[in-house]
């Protein structure tokens, strides 16, 4: 039963599939979420959830234990699974993974994120809400450092959702309660692994943080996402990790070693035919460091206005690109807009 769901969500291009005992299978599709002609009834969730998991998850499940897992077709396709309790009953929420890497191209992304892949150290960080394609722009950025570069990269995933090939490089793709028992213990042993490249699915904590900063600092490119909108937003949340006497070394320190944050959202098209993503751009210039240096984040909207020539972008500028595109209609730019006003003087079309 959960194969024909899973098939299904593939074949009519969604990107995830909830499973909750009382509603028919709910389907997520450019955002939306609506309901199946399938009929199940409470045995037949519960039998698909658990047809999923092996005898240690149930094990966990009994303990009232979330999982977070990815589960494989017969036929080789992955989905990202997420088991957990609601009232007393099993729920589901399963992502999927799509079976090949896109590129930059096909992604429709900035041309400053490829020079970005190409620093030789630092950190890089890609941001937005939940289900805005941040795994995926990261995985876009680890191929194309694995098709040019002959280096050694490491990930370290909870759980690995794309898989890569040795190319030009060689990748290690280390799985959180698999292969090592936390991010922050895979850090650490990172730099004992004679990584170039290290790509940390999500600084969750400040043990993650402060070591994925570490690594930056010792001569790695590390690579991660948050979920924060906005680079002003990235910076004080990454501070904010920190007890208030440690606030200023981290200052020092990330100013020493941020190259670029990327914040996106997924607007729907507005032909239905899919999503796009904006973006706010922030790279890590002289300006903008000294900025994070002397505790004044709240400047850095005004570096992003000002720093096109850095490749910089506010998410409201690259809104209104869409809208001028054609690409999203100009409602679906204002309901994601930072500031409405700046927005509308970017179109071209003023309403």
């Amino acid at each position: 039963m959960i194969t024909e769901l899973i098939s299904y969500a593939r074949n009519h291009q969604c990107s995830d599939l909830h499973l909750t005992v009382d509603l028919p299978p709910l389907f997520r599709k450019n955002g939306e979420i609506f309901a199946s002609d399938f009929s199940f009834s409470k045995e037949n969730i519960i039998d698909c959830i658990l047809s999923m998991l092996d005898e240690k998850q149930k094990e966990k499940l009994d303990r009232l234990e979330d999982l977070d897992f990815t589960f494989a077709l017969p036929t080789g396709e992955r989905q990202r699974v997420n088991v957990y309790h609601q009232k007393g009953e099993l729920c589901a929420a399963i992502r999927i993974l799509q079976d090949t890497i896109p590129t930059f191209e096909q992604l429709n992304l900035p041309g400053i994120m490829e020079q970005l892949t190409n620093e030789p150290r630092g950190l890089i960080l890609v941001t937005g809400p939940t289900g805005s394609g941040k795994s995926t722009t990261l995985a876009a950025m680890i191929n194309q450092i694995n098709e040019n570069k002959r280096c050694h990269i490491l990930t370290i995933e909870d759980p690995i959702e794309y898989l890569h090939r040795h190319k030009k490089s060689i990748v290690h793709q280390r799985e959180v309660g698999c292969d090592s028992t936390s991010f922050s213990d895979a850090l650490r042993g990172a730099l004992r692994e004679d990584p170039d490249v290290i790509m940390v699915g999500e600084m969750r904590d400040l043990e993650t943080i402060s070591a994925a900063v570490t690594a930056a600092e010792t001569g790695h490119l590390v690579l991660s996402s948050l979920h924060t909108i906005g680079a002003a937003m990235t910076i004080d949340r990454i501070i904010d990790a920190f007890p208030p006497h440690s606030q200023g070394q981290i200052r020092t320190q990330l100013a020493g070693v941020l190259k670029g944050i990327i914040t996106q959202q997924l607007i729907p098209l507005s032909d239905g035919s899919g999503r796009c993503a904006a973006f706010e751009i922030l790279i890590g210039t002289d300006g903008v460091l000294n900025l994070i240096r002397d505790n004044k984040a709240h400047q850095i909207n005004s570096a992003l206005q000002t720093g096109a020539k850095e490749g910089m972008c506010t998410l409201d500028y690259s809104l209104a690109q869409l809208v001028n595109d054609g690409k999203i209609t100009i409602e679906q730019a204002l309901g994601k807009a930072n500031n409405k006003q700046e927005l509308l003087q970017f179109v071209k079309k003023q309403l």
